[in-house]
This record gives structure tokens, C-alpha cells and sequence, in this order.
């Protein structure tokens, strides 16, 4: 516990960056810790726009709702840290209950691990000399547990060897897939095959469970019939004395299912210890997009989120600048596809500020944007916003706007400032992709 703590202050003793974007005044290099000391408020444009931010309340609120969640089910938590690749953030999920982080990538994993993170499921294939390289050099720290998953006997020959030679052995979960799908065996001479190689490496491999990724199927029935699937699959590796001695392992659920997961999976026992570990990621920040519609499904079909009388909230935003005002019904903001997701979806304009700076009246709070302003096309640094030819627009106003699908706006950050109800700067968080 003493060496992680000291690996969190070495996370909050690193500097703001005088390069970065969507910063105050960092000439003096302040660290992060020093952060709610410099005074910076958003609205008194003590920040550089753009900015991405993230609100605190609401921050606090989605890690509350997820650990209540994951707690009446009787589950565990392993939020997918590609989200965010923010140690800090992840250090906040493990203190409101996460078992561990999910990660993706042996540089995630290795990231993590340096600023403290000592249990990682890696929802991905391990595959490489130099990615098994970065795994087995981490493993030689004794309090870091690590899982990954296999599909292809291929992969695990190459695992197997190398963690043989390595002198280690590395926890493996079988990966289930579905045609048309993502990774994961679809048939039982696949599956077959991988248990087969995985058997010829007692001392490197150790078979710990079932991993599947719901996500891919987009039809309830569908997913509660591969759901349970994989607890057959489960069944019958003990029944056939295939899985390792200890801990056993069953996990899915990203962010959109995790409700179907927990309702299929609850009661599933092994006769052992069996920890079944949910990941949704996105829960941490939400959306007003993909996440949104599917948390009003949640909380319109499942008896826990409705008896929480709660709701994910939005928690992350970015502020832009009005840039420009070529033509009536035409506004153009300093955002762009450098600093938001667009795969599922532009941004949204969710609230509208006028600054009081030279010798302009201004706001006192911000508004809600009228709902006919549109973003209706972005480039690298510009966004195309229609609003009517009559609106209450200025250059230099600013706007806030939601996001759809935070994991493709994380990665456009190298710091994000957290903010409180005032939008007064309270932390800076930092991302590692």
C-alpha cells in the first residue's frame, strides 16, 4: 500500500505541460497537485479554448452509481481503462470498489502498472515478442496480477513458449466470439484446438476462466443466449478438470449490456471461488449519445438501476470559441476533429456563455443552447454550427457541447482539467494513450 501511494504522488507530482492544450497560464510549471491552487475559472476565461473538462459532482456521482450497481448483483468491477487511459481516473474507480482495471494493450497495461495499478484483465490478445516482453518484465513484480485472453491455439504456441522460456506463468482466459463478431472462438473444434495447446503448457499457461464481448450482438435474445454459453463453457472446463487450481474467472459487459450481464450471470456458482467481473468503461464519464440511449434501455428494463432512482450523468464537455460568423445561419467554433469524437455522432451545443471582456456586457451564467443550433460538420480545428440567421451570437462567445462516445475524445487529451459546479478548476487529470 506504501509503494502505490507513493506511485499515485508520483502521478500528481508531474507537471502541467507548458505544450499542452486546454490550460491556464503554466509559464511557472505548476504541478498537478497544485492544480485547485491556481485559481482558474473557465468562465472568466482564465483557460485556454478549447478545452475538454470534466465536472467533479458528476464525476463522483457515476462512480457512486456503478459501485452500488455492481455491489446489489453481488459482482465485481473491472472498468475498461481505454476509456480514459487515466491512472488517476483509475485510481478513483478502484477506490469506489473496482477489483481491478481493464486494459487492451501491453503499452496500456505497462502504463497502468507505473503509476500503481497492480491487477489488470487485458480484453485482448497478447500476441508478439516485444508485447510479451513488456507483460513478463511487469510479472516480476510479486503484487501484480495479471489476465489475458486466448482464441487461436496459434497464439497460445506462441505464449506458451515464451513464457517457458520466461520461466513464468501467465493466467489465460478462453475468449468466446460469435460470427461476423470481433475476437473469440466461434466453434468447438476452435475451441478445442486452443484448450488442446493450453494443456502441452502446464507450468507456462494457466487456464483461468471464460472471457466473451457482448457488445459486438446488438439483439438482447442474442446476447442472453451467448451469455449463458459461456457459463456452459464454464461448466464444463471444471467438469473436465481444465481450468487451473484457485481463482476462477467469468467476465463480460461493456458498457452498453453490463445490465444484461449482471441479470444472466448473478447465482452462477462453481462450487469454488468464481469472480464474475463486469467492464463497462464509459460509465465514468457517460454520454448524451450511444451511452445515453442505452442507459434509458437499462432503466426502462432493469429492477435495479429503476429502484436506484438515479441516472448516469454526463460528465464530460468541451468549450469552444465562436470563431467566426461568416453568413447568417452560420457559426464557426474553435473545436474540431483534433479534440472530439465524430464516429457516433458530432457534438452537441448544450449550454451558451457570453464573456464580459472588452467592453462587452456579458452573461452571468451560462443558458442553455437553443436547440436549433446544429453542428453539422467538423475539420481538424473548425466546427460548422447552423444556427437561425436572427440568433444571439457573437464572436468570442462560448459554447459548451456533449460528446457521443468519450473513449475517441479521451485520446485527443493530454491533460483535462476537473471542475466544479462554478466551473472553477479543482484537478487536472492526465492521459497515457
Amino acid at each position: 500500500m506504501h509503494k502505490e501511494n507513493n506511485l499515485q504522488k508520483v502521478l500528481m507530482d508531474r507537471l502541467l505541460s507548458p505544450t499542452g492544450k486546454g490550460l491556464g497560464d503554466v509559464s511557472l510549471q505548476p504541478s498537478i497537485a497544485a492544480t485547485p491552487q491556481l485559481g482558474w475559472n473557465l468562465l472568466k476565461e482564465q483557460v485556454s479554448l478549447p478545452v475538454a473538462v470534466l465536472s467533479q459532482t458528476r464525476i463522483q456521482h457515476n462512480l457512486r452509481w456503478m459501485e452500488s450497481f455492481i455491489s446489489t448483483y453481488g459482482l465485481k468491477l473491472a472498468p475498461h481503462g481505454k476509456t480514459t487511459m487515466s491512472p488517476a481516473l483509475f485510481h478513483q474507480q478502484l477506490a469506489h470498489g473496482a477489483w481491478g482495471i481493464t486494459l487492451a494493450t501491453a503499452p496500456q497495461v505497462q502504463a497502468a502498472h507505473h503509476f500503481g495499478v497492480r491487477r489488470v484483465l487485458m480484453a485482448n490478445q497478447l500476441v508478439g515478442r516485444a508485447n510479451m516482453a513488456i507483460i513478463s518484465r511487469l510479472l516480476q513484480d510479486p503484487e501484480f496480477e495479471f489476465f489475458v485472453i486466448v482464441d487461436s491455439a496459434a497464439n497460445v504456441e506462441q505464449l506458451g513458449q515464451f513464457f517457458a522460456q520466461s520461466g513464468q506463468t501467465l493466467n489465460v482466459l478462453l475468449e468466446l466470439g460469435v460470427d461476423g463478431g470481433r475476437t473469440g472462438v466461434r466453434d468447438p473444434q476452435t475451441r478445442d484446438s486452443v484448450l488442446d495447446a493450453i494443456a502441452r503448457y502446464p507450468q507456462s499457461l494457466a487456464l483461468r476462466g471464460i472471457e466473451v464481448y457482448e457488445g459486438v450482438l446488438k439483439d438482447e435474445a442474442a446476447i442472453r443466449d451467448f451469455l449463458r454459453l459461456a457459463v456452459r463453457e464454464l461448466m464444463t472446463l471444471e467438469a473436465h478438470s481444465q481450468l487451473a487450481d484457485g481463482q476462477i474467472i467469468l467476465t463480460g459487459a461493456g458498457s452498453a449490456w453490463f445490465d444484461l450481464v449482471a441479470e444472466e450471470w448473478t447465482g452462477v456458482t462453481l462450487g469454488r471461488p468464481l469472480d464474475i467481473i463486469l467492464r463497462p468503461g464509459c460509465y465514468l464519464t457517460h454520454d448524451v449519445g450511444i451511452y445515453k440511449a442505452a442507459e434509458a434501455r437499462i432503466h426502462a428494463s432493469n429492477p435495479v438501476a429503476r429502484a436506484m432512482q438515479t441516472s448516469l450523468l454526463p460528465a464530460l464537455q468541451l468549450w469552444a470559441y465562436v470563431l467566426s460568423i461568416p453568413e447568417p445561419g452560420l457559426a464557426i467554433l474553435g473545436l474540431g476533429k483534433r479534440d472530439a469524437a465524430f464516429d457516433a455522432g458530432l457534438p452537441i451545443p448544450a449550454m451558451h456563455f457570453r464573456p464580459q471582456n472588452m467592453g462587452r456586457s456579458g452573461s452571468e451564467a451560462p443558458i442553455a443552447a437553443p436547440a436549433d443550433w446544429q453542428l453539422t460538420a467538423m475539420m481538424d480545428q473548425h466546427a460548422f454550427m447552423k444556427v437561425s440567421p436572427d440568433a444571439d451570437l457573437q464572436v468570442g462567445d462560448m459554447l459548451a457541447l456533449d460528446i457521443s462516445h468519450p473513449c475517441l475524445t479521451f485520446d485527443k487529451w493530454r491533460q483535462l482539467l476537473v471542475v466544479d459546479d462554478h466551473y472553477t478548476v479543482v484537478d487536472a487529470v492526465e492521459t497515457f494513450f
